[in-house]
């Protein structure tokens, strides 16, 4: 529905967006690029094409009652625009399963003009067009990844600042095209920094973001941030998760606005048991706003290295990504 200036209502993407992040299940990220998931099919002994990442992104969205764990599925453009074995567009069975179907809308990284070392992420060209598009194909909210590294003087205010811009500019684009906005400022884990450097950068890295938001008009009601957590470099001694989570939950208490829709927090490359544990404390902690993953790698590696291409490992590969998605979503509450 719109309103009579040809704006999106409010109402109905409030709603969309406190289902993507409702009773404690989460997003699937099976966004990755076409070179990106060719990479890591030939990784895994499965010759990369365009029907292999079909089938394995069918794989992934068809598993049993994947709905109970999951509200939405993020895809990329080339899958977005295919169709199931049965003849239904992706976003027509991924619907009638019971999700969400999403886009991711930004085409990448380049380098930043003045910031050595650093991107800005790039879309935003004829984004008004292509959201529109994807609304149309039957998307219902869509995705905008920036990334920040830490070294010793990174990133820099002119990148954070940039690349909040871009965020700002693509949640408005979406919003006006009926797409709820997941933002996701990203401050990378590479490095071997300690938790409370990644704090400081996160606490920067989202204030910014929130401010350029709120000058754009962003209804935080109708967005959903998908951060990183507030760990250690990679390459550093591992923090516990208790102390992930009371450093995450505290940077995002002094710097995002309570009437966010929701937090979905993306995995970092961490591997599934990590990113699912500290997940798992960031959740014991009180929050004003909904808290849940939005993880790619950590759910699906499992389900394609037990995949590998065969048609047989179909049921393996499917209760591999169903164990991962039960063990992060959280349970259900319990009657008073």
């Amino acid at each position: 529905m719109t309103d009579r200036a040809g704006a999106p209502q409010a109402g109905g993407l409030r709603a969309t967006a406190r289902r993507l992040v409702a009773g404690g299940r989460g997003i699937l990220a099976a966004d990755e690029s076409v070179a990106t998931m060719s990479k890591r099919l030939d990784d895994a002994g499965v010759p990369a094409s365009a029907q292999r990442r079909r089938t394995y992104r069918e794989l992934l969205v068809t598993a049993d009652r994947l709905a109970d764990g999951v509200n939405g599925v993020i895809l990329c453009e080339e899958t977005l625009r295919q169709r199931f074995a049965d003849g239904r567009t992706f976003p027509e069975g991924i619907a009638g399963l019971g999700m969400l179907p999403g886009i991711k809308v930004d085409t990448g990284t380049a380098p930043l003009a003045g910031a050595p070392g650093e991107t800005v992420t790039t879309g935003l060209d004829g984004l008004p067009e292509r959201a529109a598009e994807f609304a149309a194909l039957g998307a219902r909210f869509a995705k905008w990844r920036a990334v920040f590294r830490i070294t010793g003087d990174l990133p820099s205010n002119w990148a954070i600042r940039a690349n909040a811009h871009a965020l700002a500019r693509y949640a408005a684009d979406c919003l006006q095209a009926g797409l709820v906005p997941i933002v996701e400022p990203e401050v990378l884990a590479a490095g071997d920094h300690p938790l409370d450097r990644t704090a400081t950068v996160t606490a920067r890295v989202l204030a910014t973001v929130t401010a350029a938001l709120a000058d754009a008009g962003i209804d935080p009601a109708a967005t959903v941030l998908k951060p990183n957590m507030v760990t250690a470099g990679a390459d550093a001694v591992v923090a516990d998760p208790a102390s992930v989570g009371r450093a995450t939950l505290d940077v995002l208490r002094a710097t995002v606005p309570d009437d966010l829709a929701g937090v979905a927090f993306l995995s970092g490359g961490w591997a599934p048991a990590t990113a699912a544990a500290n997940l798992a404390a960031i959740r014991e902690l009180p929050a004003p706003w909904p808290v849940t993953f939005s993880f790619g790698r950590a759910l699906v590696s499992p389900a394609l290295h037990a995949w590998r291409g065969d048609p047989d490992a179909v049921p393996a590969a499917q209760e591999a990504l169903l164990a991962e998605v039960r063990r992060n979503t959280a349970p259900a509450p319990v009657p008073a």
